[in-house]
């Protein structure tokens, strides 16, 4: 569903991005790991549009969309979410779900019979007439979800949704995602909670200082020791083994 090929961004002298390659099949979830600094945000950024790649493509279902404006890349079936989620404060739950569905919806019953649906298959309905300023950082995470579902779009670019949320709510947006996938949908995200990426993610790519350094299952990664390395610094990986034979 997704492929980019040597995909690079330098900013100045700083290469953010060199040479990242992945492959996102229609129907999984992948995960974009990294320790923080790696270039995993910069290489979700060009991948949606946000930022233009020095080098490299980016093909969705077949298309190039390399260099296309993220309002585009949207309109094609793929986008993606923020780490600080941003709510229209003074509009209502489903006003804010609403503004996803403008995108194919422009008249208001439409959009907002389209949120109102969207909102009640992500367990909202009860929150769906509050103002969106009410609602708690998980109820936050839920809502850009609910937004980024309602411009029907198949393909979703998750940035750290599970960020902040304490482990009950990690565990009902972890069954938010699984349903949600089992509807239709294709993810790539970055996340730094391993409980939720193990739970997740069929495959991962660890990006560290720019470069992907790993590709596999979660549960081999992490036993990787390039893997641990970029995580826990050098000699890590030497210690651990170490550590694992006292």
């Amino acid at each position: 569903m997704l492929e980019v090929r040597n995909l690079s961004k330098s900013f100045g002298g700083l290469k953010a991005v060199t040479d990242a390659n992945l492959d996102v099949p229609e129907g999984s979830i992948v995960g974009l790991l990294g320790p923080n600094g790696a270039g995993k945000t910069t290489c979700f950024t060009m991948i949606a549009g946000f930022t233009k790649a020095d080098v490299g493509t980016v093909r969705f279902r077949g298309q190039d969309i390399t260099g296309l404006p993220p309002h585009r890349i949207c309109e094609l079936g793929m986008i993606r979410t923020f780490q600080i989620v941003q709510p229209f404060a003074g509009l209502t739950v489903q006003e804010n779900i609403a503004v996803g569905a403008y995108l194919h919806h422009h008249d208001r019953r439409d959009a907002m019979s389209v949120s109102r649906e969207v909102g009640k298959r992500l367990g909202m309905g009860a929150m769906l007439d509050r103002p969106a300023s009410s609602l708690t950082i998980a109820g936050r995470k839920r809502l850009e979800l609910a937004r980024a579902l309602a411009t029907g779009a198949k393909l979703l670019l998750l940035d750290e949704v599970m960020a902040g949320l304490i482990p009950s709510e990690i565990t009902e947006i972890v069954g938010i995602i699984r349903q949600i996938r089992d509807e239709g949908h294709t993810f790539l995200m970055i996340e730094h909670v391993m409980q939720a990426v193990m739970s997740l993610a069929e495959t991962a790519y660890v990006l560290n200082q720019g470069k992907m350094i790993a590709h596999g299952p979660p549960r081999e990664l992490v036993k990787d020791p390039s893997v641990v390395e970029a995580y826990l610094g050098h000699g890590a990986a030497a210690r651990l083994q170490e550590g694992s034979h006292a």
